[in-house]
């Protein structure tokens, strides 16, 4: 289906983004951090992926994508960094949280 790893991509980070408003956890409170971990976690690996991708190594079904890349990525996978290392980061400050609770 068209979109398919959009939707995942969407799914995946929903919750997430929903509960890192949670008064415990705040994340919008270090946005700068943030936006720094995230970009250059993202900047490391869009390299890796725009070499990977140009030299072959992998591909993107086209069954499953909207259709519009630059640099030979697709939207989605632009998104797929940003996304994982989103989630990352909350379950990296949710775990410390519940662990301090302790």
């Amino acid at each position: 289906m068209k979109g398919e790893y959009l939707i995942v991509l969407g799914l995946t980070v929903f919750f997430p983004l929903l509960l890192s408003f949670d008064k415990n956890l705040a994340l919008y409170k270090k946005r700068g951090a943030l936006v720094k971990a995230i970009a250059v976690t993202c900047c490391i690996f869009w390299l890796w992926d725009i070499i990977a991708t140009a030299r072959g190594h992998w591909s993107f079904n086209p069954q499953y994508i909207l259709g519009a890349a630059w640099l030979g990525l697709p939207i989605e996978e632009w998104l797929f960094f940003v996304v994982v290392s989103f989630v990352s980061i909350f379950s990296w400050e949710s775990t410390k949280y519940f662990l301090r609770k302790r």
